[in-house]
């Protein structure tokens, strides 16, 4: 079972579908560590001053950020973490568009979205309207402290969040010699077209993605398991490297609120996207003070001698 990444909720309309993110992919590449030859110790990174080569310690560090000017402005931690995007453990779905809108380029990383608590009935019906309706979901997520673009997809059985690139992050083609589009424009002749295409239909077959391996990794595989065969190994102490627990969190379920939310829009109350990120910062300050376990008993005044203390909050 693979670990929770985050635990959040699909904000749709003014419905809140709970779910928790899972990695959609795994790295089954090569990795080498870097070994000392002479005592087989780990090589790790060593932190020196460019200019005269020196070891440089950890407090004289500082973060800068280069300006077209050549100079430097330099951010404190405090500013820095003051800037992050706050978590709202919420995916805040902006728009529907069909799923041939978006170029490959712009996808980024697979996840797997799976429902919490009684959110399966919830989560199958944005799955299913989607299919019917034929378009994927453009929205917006914060993970560990980073704001991402993302497209949720319907897929089979499943609702996939593919984190986008944004657009300034895609390379401009402007500077490439590309041949123009079009059949005319690019000089094409029918005899070569109609070659190519019966090339390409010879070519057509399903999508099998068990046909296709890694041919480099299953060759250092093989070379390391002669090695390991003929007794050439040798000894690594291993590093102590805990791993840190993603933090828990609470989420309401407002399925209920999905006649209010298409009566709100048929009754020309706000947009969608205004309405769902005032209720997002809503349903993520009743999140912050939501207790663990639900209660259905009404909870007892508090005294007007005692105030009541503020919920602590606690760091995501």
């Amino acid at each position: 079972m693979p670990r929770v990444i985050w635990k959040g909720a699909i904000s749709f309309g003014l419905v809140y579908v709970p779910v928790a993110l899972y990695p959609g992919a795994q790295d089954t590449g090569i990795s080498f560590d870097w070994l000392d030859k002479r005592s087989m110790d780990p090589v790790g990174y060593k932190r020196i001053n460019k200019r005269t080569g020196k070891d440089i310690d950890k407090d004289n560090i500082v973060k800068g950020l280069k300006q077209d000017s050549g100079d430097y402005v330099i951010l404190s931690e405090d500013e820095i973490n003051a800037a992050y995007p706050k978590s709202t453990q919420v995916i805040e779905i902006e728009h529907f568009v069909k799923a041939d809108q978006i170029p490959f380029t712009y996808l980024e990383k697979p996840y797997l979205l799976a429902p919490l608590g009684k959110g399966e009935k919830v989560y199958a019906l944005l799955r299913e309207a989607m299919v019917d309706a034929g378009v994927i979901a453009v929205a917006r997520v914060v993970m560990h402290t980073k704001e991402s673009l993302a497209a949720l997809i319907p897929d089979g059985d499943a609702l996939l969040l593919n984190t986008l690139r944004w657009a300034s992050q895609v390379r401009s083609r402007e500077e490439l010699k590309l041949p123009p589009a079009g059949k005319k424009a690019a000089g094409l002749k029918d005899a070569e077209l109609a070659m190519a295409q019966q090339l390409i239909g010879e070519m057509v077959s399903d999508w099998d993605p068990s046909q296709y391996q890694d041919r480099f990794s299953d060759a250092i595989h093989a070379l390391a398991a002669k090695k390991v065969e003929a007794g050439e190994t040798a000894q690594v102490a291993p590093l102590e490297n805990a791993d840190e627990a993603p933090a828990a969190s609470n989420v309401v379920d407002l399925s209920e609120l999905l006649r209010r939310s298409l009566a709100g829009r048929k009754g020309g109350d706000a947009p969608a996207g205004k309405t769902s990120r005032t209720t997002a910062k809503t349903a993520a300050k009743t999140v912050a003070k939501a207790p663990a376990k639900a209660s259905t008993k009404t909870p007892a005044r508090t005294p007007a001698k005692k105030p009541a203390r503020k919920p602590v909050r606690k760091a995501a």
